[in-house]
């Protein structure tokens, strides 16, 4: 008889656990936001909301965040992360506490060449800039509102001036899907140090998007881990699409399971806060663990039963929890809640069959 459906090899290897601190905190400083995003995961807002993390919380936050060993990259985001009026003294504060930290700001007129050089001077390590579509016209017609396309080009222009690496975010969506190899042209022609796929997860306003079925992402991340090898030019990598480290093992690069952050997903190595201090394992995932305002972040991370179900694989259910790749990959948590309602569910985005199930079907 072959083995049965829930049968399982051994977990994988304990270093694709990141049990006592994130690598990667994102922290949404503000909702506040000029853009109105077709796929606006935090639904901001033109004001900032009353609820937002004061300046003092904030700095409570960022010297908890500090005393994890080793210490965790951050990543301010929202929003808009140029809303906030503190922003470069939380900067100061980050970096004077040894942190390494990027900044995510939208492409409003509040982005302007004087201020990639301030984040420059700041020290901050990398920013990331959104680039949805190969001209402006597609480009502006995801992000709703005229000059962003523009906007994007010039601080990416001023980034590559002043020596300020910066990450490249495309949504991919049915409406950007037929759009990549175009948009892989313009990337590399800016000097990105990286491109980053974004997986539509249907939260937020990015409901109202169209998002690719499974077949389809298949066929773009094979030609995104072939164009990946080609240099010089930027890193390629993914958001919310972790079974990518699969596909570059299969075409060239590393090893299934090895690289492009092995192990590091929704709450094994990522950790979001929240405008209001809520602590969620990413941003595209809803389900809160706790408040800052009443735990350390830290704590947070390493003791509630929310993360520490997430970074124990063999809890997964479906081919998620059956797949001989679970530890490095694990498949998008935020994806598997979103479709599923549940947080240890099978992310339906991947078409790979695990071992198992084939053993089973071949007997």
């Amino acid at each position: 008889m072959g083995a049965p459906l829930d049968a399982r090899p051994p977990s994988t290897s304990p270093r694709f656990v990141h049990a006592d601190a994130p690598t990667r905190v994102y922290w949404e400083i503000t909702r506040a936001c000029s853009l109105a995003c077709r796929h606006c995961r935090a639904e901001a807002t033109p004001v900032a909301e009353p609820s937002e993390l004061t300046h003092r919380a904030g700095l409570r936050l960022i010297s908890q965040l500090a005393a994890a060993d080793p210490k965790p990259h951050l990543i301010l985001t929202g929003g808009d992360p140029l809303e906030r009026g503190d922003l470069f003294d939380l900067i100061a504060a980050a970096r004077a506490l040894g942190l390494h930290i990027s900044v995510s700001p939208s492409a409003t007129p509040r982005l302007t060449a004087d201020v990639i050089v301030r984040l420059s001077e700041a020290g901050v390590d990398a920013i990331s800039l959104s680039v949805d579509g190969s001209t402006e016209a597609r480009h502006d017609d995801i992000r709703r509102i005229e000059g962003t396309f523009a906007r994007t080009l010039v601080a990416a222009a001023r980034a590559r001036e002043v020596g300020l690496p910066f990450q490249v975010n495309t949504l991919v969506s049915a409406e950007t899907l037929p759009d990549m190899p175009e948009i892989e042209k313009l990337v590399r022609r800016l000097g990105a140090a990286r491109w980053s796929l974004f997986f539509l997860v249907t939260v937020g306003r990015g409901s109202v998007l169209e998002p690719i079925d499974a077949a389809a992402a298949e066929r773009l991340l094979v030609w995104f881990a072939e164009r990946g090898k080609v240099r010089p030019g930027p890193v390629f990598t993914t958001t919310e699409a972790p079974f990518y480290r699969r596909i570059v093992g299969h075409v060239g690069g590393a090893p299934p399971g090895h690289g492009h952050a092995a192990g590091i997903r929704d709450g094994n190595g990522v950790m979001f806060i929240g405008h209001d201090g809520d602590v969620y394992p990413s941003g595209f995932l809803p389900v809160s663990a706790g408040n800052v305002g009443l735990e350390n972040p830290l704590r947070i991370y390493r003791e509630s039963p929310l993360f520490r179900g997430l970074r124990d694989v063999d809890s997964f259910h479906g081919r998620c929890g059956r797949c001989e790749l679970r530890g490095a990959c694990g498949g998008s948590r935020a994806r598997a809640w979103a479709a599923t309602g549940d947080v240890l569910g099978e992310d339906p985005l991947c078409v790979h069959v695990p071992m198992a199930d084939r053993h089973a079907a071949a007997v």
